[in-house]
């Protein structure tokens, strides 16, 4: 027994020397590019949404337009690799970054870094089934898994927790760029005004997400309360949602700006973030 926690302890050392290598933490900031190009292109597609076009203002949208833009196959590949890298880095930061704390604050920062490590971790399954030629729709697989849910009550309040959980994670995100608290995981700024100019960049853009993830939560909750799938919208759905409100077009616009702003802010941040 005792030889086995050596050996255990000899293969948790080593996983920790190699998510905390050079190398690998360089790998891990190209999945805050990968995140950035993403939250683009997602906006750039709610933009022509909101100009009366076309499109899926959703991952799988947003990745099937990298998909086929000149050199697109080879970018799959960068963004795949580069979210799989910082998922296992944010994974490796549950395990062992923790290790200096305890009690609720060792806790706390082991949901945070395993939330995030799951969030990039569907971001790389996306990046990489394009890449190895096949393709999604999150629309279709939001409804598919809540008709499911549905059948049974359980199914039903799992919904409209997860909508809940939603709608408090937006509204976390709004209050993080309202008061402009995610510079704390930045080791530094650009200097002079593009410093501020990435600040301004941060608050517009977690604002934006907070807003459009708090409506994809408000549908789930709909779609369980109705027992109605079709309302069970992913971010496309909700992000067209938006149009059938009051100055719907504008608000739209906006939240669409606002993402392209947090793509924008997430390139910055693969070069500053604190790792």
């Amino acid at each position: 027994m005792g030889e086995l926690g050596r050996q255990a302890g000899r293969a948790a050392a080593a996983a920790d020397d190699v998510t905390n290598s050079k190398g690998f933490e360089a790998a891990a900031r190209v999945g805050y590019l990968a995140s950035g190009l993403l939250h683009v292109m997602i906006g750039v597609i709610a933009l022509r949404v909101a100009a009366g076009g076309s499109g899926s203002a959703d991952q799988s949208g947003a990745v099937s337009a990298v998909a086929g833009s000149p050199g697109g196959a080879v970018l799959l590949w960068i963004c795949f690799l580069g979210s799989a890298a910082l998922a296992v880095f944010l994974l490796g930061e549950v395990f062992f970054g923790a290790r200096q704390r305890s009690g609720k604050e060792k806790l706390k920062h082991q949901l945070k870094d395993g939330g995030k490590a799951a969030a990039y971790g569907a971001i790389a399954v996306v990046f990489g089934t394009y890449a190895m030629g096949g393709s999604s729709n999150s629309e279709a697989s939001a409804q598919s898994i809540s008709a499911r849910l549905m059948t049974h009550p359980a199914g039903t309040a799992l919904i409209v927790a997860v909508g809940v959980g939603l709608v408090v994670g937006g509204g976390f995100l709004v209050h993080r760029g309202a008061t402009r608290s995610f510079r704390d995981n930045l080791k530094s700024l650009p200097p002079g005004g593009a410093g501020s100019a990435v600040m301004g960049l941060g608050t517009a853009g977690y604002i934006a997400k907070g807003i459009a993830l708090g409506v994809v939560g408000v549908l789930l909750v709909v779609a369980a309360v109705q027992h109605d799938p079709q309302e069970a919208s992913g971010l496309d759905g909700a992000l067209k949602s938006l149009l059938q409100q009051p100055f719907g077009v504008w608000i739209l616009g906006l939240v669409a700006l606002g993402l392209i702003c947090y793509g924008a802010f997430m390139v910055v941040r693969s070069k500053y973030e604190r790792m």
